[in-house]
C-alpha cells in the first residue's frame, strides 16, 4: 500500500517551517524554528481529516500527560500545545535528530550503552507508572536521543491511565514489542505488558531485529504475532551479550505475565546487575525518591510491586508525622507540659513515692526484655526457611572495593539485596559486588537473600577500610 503523503505544515504564530520530520497514523511531525526564544523544535500536528471530538481528546490527554511528566530527564519535553488557525491540534517538543530504529538495524548497540538506555527508559517508564499512566506503545522509534546522547521516550499518544483502561478502535499496535496478552485482545495494557515490551527493545537493540523477527523467512504480521504467542525469542548471536542479560530478557517476554519481572523496578535492578557483573559503573535510576521512600516505608514486604497506585498521599502520610510530633504525651497537660498533679510530695509519701518509681522501672524492664524476645522471634519468623549469607569477604582493588560471598542456596527466582551503609542497595544474582570508593575511607556492606517478595536476615555488616595506592 503507497505511503500516503505528509499534510501541509499549518501556519503557526512564532514559529517558521522548516522541514517534514516524520508521518504516522493520526498526525504528521515538523521542524520548525521558534522565533523567540531562538531554537528549532518539533511539532506534532494532527491530521485534519482524522479530527474529531474523540481524537481531539486524546490529542489534549497525550499533551498533559507530557507536559506533566516531562521534567523527567528521559521523557521528551513538551514546551506548549494549541489548535492552529485552520483547526489542528498542535504539540510544541523538543527536537531531537535521531531515533534508535534508526541505528540498531544498522548495527546493533554495545551491550554498556543498551544497559544504560534500558535503566535509563525504565526509569521514565517507572515514574510514568507511579503516576498512574501506562505509555502502551514502548519501542525503538519512540526512544530519541537528545542532542547530547541521552535517550528520551517519546509519543504518549495511546497511553492511558492504570485504572479502568479501555479499549478504543483508535488504538494501533506495535505488533512485535506488544505482549501476547495485549494482542489477543485480554487487555489493552498493564504494567506486565510494559515490562514485556521494554524487554523486546532492549531485545531488538542488541539482536538488531525485533525478538520474533527471523532472518530469511515470512515476518508478516500474523506470522510475528503466531511466534510471539507460542515461542521463546532466539537467542541473541553475540559473543558479547553475557547470559545473564539474556536471560532476564527472556524472562521479561514470558508468555505469562506472572513469570516476568514483578514491575519496571524490579527489572531495572537487574540491568543494574549485569552491569556490576561485567565491572560498569551502575547507571542511575531517575526517580523521584522522597515519595518512593514514603511508599516503601507503607510496604516494606514487597519494594518492586507496584500496587494501588496513587493509593498513597504522601503530603498526607508527612502531615500525619507532623500531627502526631505535636500531640500531647500521655500525662502532660498539653499547654504547660507538666504532669498533670505536679507539686512538692508530702513527706510521708516520699517512700511510697520511691517504692511506685522502682516498681516502674521493673515493669519497663520487664516489658522491654519481652517486646526484644518478640522482636526476635518475629525476625527469626520472617526469615524462616530464606538461607542466611554468613561469609562476606571484601578486599580493595586500587579504587574500588570488591566484596565476595557464597552461594547459602538460592533457589530460583531468588536474588541477593545488597545494601551499603550510607543506604543505598542492589539486587542482583551475583555473588560479586564492586563499589567505586571515591573519596570514602571506608565501606560497609550486608547481604540478604530475597525470596518471593521477602528478605531474609541479613549478612553480619562486613567494612574496608581504604587506603591509598593498595590493597590492605
Amino acid at each position: 500500500m503507497a505511503r500516503r503523503l505528509p499534510s501541509m505544515p499549518p501556519n503557526l504564530p512564532g514559529f517558521s517551517y522548516v522541514r517534514v520530520l516524520g508521518s504516522g497514523g493520526f498526525a504528521d511531525v515538523f521542524l520548525y524554528e521558534q522565533n523567540m526564544p531562538r531554537r528549532q523544535v518539533a511539532i506534532k500536528v494532527l491530521l485534519a481529516e482524522v479530527v474529531n471530538d474523540q481524537l481531539r481528546q486524546m490529542f489534549q490527554a497525550e499533551a498533559n500527560l507530557m507536559a506533566q511528566l516531562s521534567s523527567h530527564p528521559s521523557i521528551l519535553t513538551v514546551y506548549q500545545a494549541s489548535v492552529s488557525s485552520d483547526g489542528r491540534p498542535y504539540i510544541v517538543m523538543e527536537y531531537c535528530s535521531s531515533t534508535l530504529s534508526q541505528r540498531y538495524r544498522a548495527a546493533p548497540l554495545p551491550v554498556p550503552e543498551v544497559l544504560r538506555i534500558g535503566v535509563k527508559i525504565a526509569s521514565a517508564v517507572e515514574t510514568a507508572h507511579r503516576t498512574g499512566v501506562l505509555h502502551r506503545d514502548i519501542k525503538p522509534s519512540n526512544i530519541l536521543i537528545s542532542a547530547y546522547g541521552h535517550p528520551v521516550l517519546s509519543d504518549f499518544g495511546i497511553a492511558a491511565t492504570l485504572g479502568g483502561i479501555e479499549h478504543t478502535e483508535a488504538v494501533g499496535l506495535s505488533i512485535p514489542w506488544s505482549a501476547p496478552e495485549v494482542l489477543n485482545d485480554e487487555v489493552s495494557g498493564s504494567v506486565a505488558s510494559e515490562v514485556w515490551s521494554i524487554g523486546a527493545t532492549l531485545y531488538s537493540l542488541l539482536a538488531g531485529r525485533s525478538p520474533f523477527e527471523l532472518p530469511g523467512q515470512e515476518n508478516g504480521s500474523a506470522d510475528v504475532m503466531a511466534r510471539i504467542a507460542k515461542a521463546r525469542p532466539p537467542s541473541i548471536e553475540r559473543a558479547d551479550v553475557p547470559p545473564r542479560l539474556e536471560q532476564l530478557l527472556t524472562r521479561s517476554m514470558s508468555r505469562k505475565p506472572d513469570a516476568r519481572q514483578r514491575g519496571v523496578l524490579e527489572l531495572i535492578r537487574e540491568l543494574q546487575s549485569v552491569e556490576t557483573e561485567l565491572g560498569l559503573p551502575q547507571t542511575s535510576i531517575e526517580v523521584a525518591m522522597d515519595d518512593w521512600a514514603v511508599a516503601t516505608a507503607i510496604d516494606l514486604d514487597d519494594r518492586t510491586r507496584i500496587s494501588g497506585v496513587n493509593s498513597i498521599d504522601p503530603v498526607a502520610v508527612r502531615r500525619e508525622r507532623r500531627v502526631q510530633k505535636q500531640r500531647p504525651s500521655v500525662g502532660t497537660t498539653g499547654t504547660g507540659g507538666r504532669q498533670s498533679g505536679s507539686g512538692p510530695m508530702p513527706a510521708g509519701n516520699a517512700r511510697g513515692g520511691r517504692r511506685l518509681v522502682w516498681a516502674m522501672v521493673a515493669v519497663v524492664v520487664l516489658v522491654l526484655g519481652l517486646a526484644a524476645t518478640a522482636a526476635v522471634a518475629l525476625i527469626r519468623s520472617t526469615s524462616n526457611g530464606i538461607p542466611t549469607v554468613s561469609d562476606v569477604a571484601g578486599q580493595q582493588d586500587g579504587g574500588r572495593v570488591v566484596f565476595s560471598w557464597n552461594d547459602p542456596g538460592l533457589r530460583s527466582g531468588d536474588s541477593y539485596v545488597v545494601r551499603l551503609g550510607g543506604g543505598q542497595s542492589s539486587v542482583q544474582r551475583s555473588t560479586r559486588f564492586q563499589v567505586d570508593a571515591g573519596d570514602l575511607n571506608r565501606v560497609c556492606l550486608t547481604v540478604a537473600v530475597s525470596r518471593e517478595g521477602r528478605s531474609g536476615a541479613p549478612s553480619a555488616e562486613k567494612c574496608v577500610d581504604i587506603r591509598d595506592g593498595a590493597a590492605p
